[in-house]
């Protein structure tokens, strides 16, 4: 289940670095239509990582670091921000805007997240 579990959060940090280009582009003017189906698959993504993880605190009674689940829990208020405010901006340009700003922050706290948590696998 550790396996499944690292190579999830693989796909994770993946998930929002292709996410942050693409709303990185949609900052610039570009409109990208599938932008928003990546956004919805990062956050499933990061959704079965959560159960993924909690299943590995319940069941297997392995010992983890506090700050690895407290900083990938703080990934769902960038996600929320993303999910929430940015895709209701009036223009393409200004939801990629909010949406990258949002993406970074929810990027870097997978990053981190996930390099704890290999670090102690």
């Amino acid at each position: 289940m550790v396996a499944v579990h690292n190579t999830v959060g693989t796909l994770v940090v993946v998930a929002f670095l292709v996410l942050a280009v693409a709303n990185g582009l949609r900052a610039g003017g570009r409109s990208l239509p599938w932008a928003r189906s990546v956004s919805y698959l990062a956050a499933t993504l990061l959704l079965f990582q959560y159960l993924l993880g909690f299943s590995l605190l319940g069941s297997e009674g392995r010992s983890i670091t506090w700050t690895h689940y407290t900083i990938a829990l703080l990934a769902l208020i960038p996600v929320g921000v993303e999910h929430g405010f940015a895709n209701t901006r009036a223009t393409e340009r200004a939801r990629g805007r909010a949406g990258l700003a949002a993406t970074v922050v929810s990027f870097v706290l997978v990053l981190v997240a996930y390099s704890i948590g290999m670090g102690s696998s």
